[in-house]
């Protein structure tokens, strides 16, 4: 079964049979139990925000989207090829009941899904989510007659002002980077990031942008994963045009990874990292990361005497977490930026101008700010569950082993040893449980993987 209906949204492949595969009947019902959702929720309110990015299934899905929403009612705020941020930023600056993106984010070009956003621009919470996934079991519609049916106000142009508040923040220094004569190639992985990138660096004053996979056309150069594997290319052409850096992001433009000037990774773990560095440079805060991101996020926070805390995995966990402690940066190891003075989402454009603006005061290249940073290595790693794993039972048997550890159980169990850690935590979608370990060096960290997984086929 590729379709998937989470509390957060839903997600699936093109085409196949209904309830099993992302079909238009599949697209409708869910955009119906959402908007459904949003009436009897906030029955005063008469607009949402659309957008999507660039993968081919997108515009078809976009149109189902658009119209079931009017058929609801609803005033539609069309931004057509957009990113997850600025549709987040959007709804607050339309004061819409909620939104939804249409991207799978770094699913392969097959898939697309349906995000689910609230009146604050945020994902909808667990309770929200159980609570439309109960709209849609019982399929408790209720559609417009004629005469009250909404309509669609297109506003492609609204990424200018998403750009326009970045650059009006207090710490993204535009004369600075300008300054600087930055040369910056940009792998824009054939969806919204090839035109919102280069027009927010543009905007910054960066003198010469290379532009690789920007045409937005939605079939993916490569695996739109901004991982290492998958930016050879980006990599080479940072060293062919003798550039400053280079710039990678996924489809929907919410997760942000930066190269070297020699084609090396700056680490998407330390995307966060460096910008937290800089944020808390000049305010005091705690900062937040999921139990799966890099311990050395704490190590700066620490090293300016603030305070880290951990969240469940998920954004919408990571924001709970920054709200509680007032955290003014956080995010996700993955490369995701949250800065709440502009939004609680993982914002790549934001993260590009923080970095920026934090690389070029700092006088160093994109290699030696890298290098002031604690290294750590990390090792994913996944077990497959056969019938006899019975996830809670591995669990329990694991956690007596390291009972005497630092041990973190808010989401899986996350074990804390003095120079590495290992996080357990089962799929909510797949028979499998996950391992990710972090240690000082490659080697101890696949060598700890490795440890674990076996220690846990010998629990069975």
């Amino acid at each position: 079964m590729t379709l998937i209906s989470s509390i957060s949204g839903i997600r699936g492949t093109i085409g196949g049979s209904v309830g099993n595969n992302l079909t238009p009947i599949d697209v409708v019902k869910f955009a119906s139990a959402y908007g459904t959702w949003l009436a009897i929720k906030k029955p005063d309110a008469s607009k949402v925000v659309i957008g999507r990015d660039a993968r081919p299934s997108g515009e078809m899905v976009h149109q189902l989207v658009k119209f079931t929403l009017v058929s609801l009612g609803f005033e539609v705020i069309d931004l057509g090829l957009s990113t997850t941020p600025t549709v987040e930023v959007a709804v607050t600056h339309f004061k819409a009941a909620g939104g939804i993106i249409l991207t799978a984010s770094h699913n392969p070009v097959e898939w697309n899904a349906l995000k689910l956003l609230n009146h604050r621009g945020e994902f909808v919470t667990q309770k929200d989510g159980m609570e439309i996934l109960e709209i849609l079991k019982n399929e408790y519609f209720d559609f417009k007659q004629v005469r009250q049916l909404g309509r669609v106000r297109e506003v492609t142009d609204f990424g200018k002002n998403h750009i326009d508040q970045i650059l009006a923040l207090p710490l993204i220094d535009k004369y600075a980077i300008g300054k600087a004569n930055l040369k910056i190639v940009v792998d824009g992985v054939n969806s919204s990031g090839g035109i919102y990138v280069p027009q927010l660096l543009e905007a910054l004053g960066v003198k010469e942008i290379i532009k690789i996979n920007c045409e937005p056309n939605g079939w993916f150069s490569h695996n739109p994963e901004p991982l290492k594997e998958n930016l050879t290319e980006l990599s080479e052409a940072i060293k062919r045009h003798g550039a400053h850096l280079g710039i990678a992001v996924d489809p929907d433009v919410d997760r942000l990874v930066f190269v070297d000037e020699n084609g090396d990774m700056f680490g998407e773990e330390y995307t966060l990292v460096a910008v937290a560095d800089y944020v808390l440079s000049h305010t005091k805060s705690s900062v937040v990361s999921n139990l799966s991101s890099s311990r050395a996020l704490r190590d700066v926070a620490e090293r300016h005497g603030c305070r880290h805390h951990y969240s469940a995995v998920g954004e919408v966990n990571v924001t709970e977490i920054m709200k509680r402690t007032d955290a003014l940066i956080g995010g996700e190891g993955n490369g995701g930026i949250i800065f709440p003075e502009l939004h609680y989402g993982r914002d790549a454009l934001v993260g590009i101008a923080l970095f920026l603006s934090h690389q070029v005061k700092s006088g160093l290249s994109t290699s030696q700010l890298r290098a002031t940073y604690p290294n750590y290595f990390m090792a994913k790693r996944k077990l497959n569950l056969v019938p006899e794993m019975r996830p809670e039972v591995l669990e329990k048997a694991f956690r007596d082993r390291y009972q005497h550890e630092q041990i973190n159980d808010q989401d899986g169990i996350k074990v804390d040893f003095e120079q590495s850690w290992v996080h357990l935590r089962r799929s909510n979608t797949e028979p499998i449980m996950r391992v990710y370990t972090e240690a000082k060096s490659q080697e101890e960290a696949d060598a700890l993987a490795d440890r674990i997984i076996a220690e846990l086929k010998e629990m069975v």
